[in-house]
């Protein structure tokens, strides 16, 4: 009984303890910007450790639809491949990890990656955005 009764304690104390060890990293993303003026993407961490990241991107904008695109960059000041006559990214010249996309005025989106070390740029796609300053990058460490 007495060893049953032990287990029993060691066992709620790995689980009380399993989560924070699995967890994965939360980032908040915030957007925002109107057409035809500044535009933003900022995040709540630029250095993260390896592992599962969820990003939780809000759209703050009042009348703008945005989106979140992830790639993951060659080097820290890899320059993306600008479609001048598009005002958008070329996205089949990247490793794209994924995206929240179509996130209309007021709502929130969420992704979910493994990340390996190693540099990585977020951008909104939609036509002129990354130009008008969408775009933020984040450093993955061991």
């Amino acid at each position: 009984m007495m060893r049953r009764h032990f287990l029993t304690l060691g066992t709620i104390a790995f689980m009380s303890l399993a989560p924070q060890a699995f967890a994965a990293t939360a980032i908040n993303v915030i957007e925002d910007g109107e057409g035809g003026g500044t535009m933003s993407l900022k995040l709540d961490k630029s250095i993260i450790k390896a592992g599962e990241v969820v990003f939780s991107v809000h759209n703050a904008a009042m009348t703008e639809e945005h989106e979140m695109v992830l790639v993951k960059l060659k080097s820290a000041g890899q320059k993306l491949p600008l479609m001048e006559s598009r005002h958008r990214i070329d996205e089949k010249q990247l490793k794209n990890l994924g995206e929240v996309a179509d996130l209309k005025p007021g709502a929130n989106g969420s992704l979910k990656a493994r990340l390996s070390p190693g540099h990585y740029m977020l951008f909104c796609n939609i036509m002129g955005h990354y130009e008008a300053g969408m775009h933020e990058t984040l450093t993955v460490t061991k």
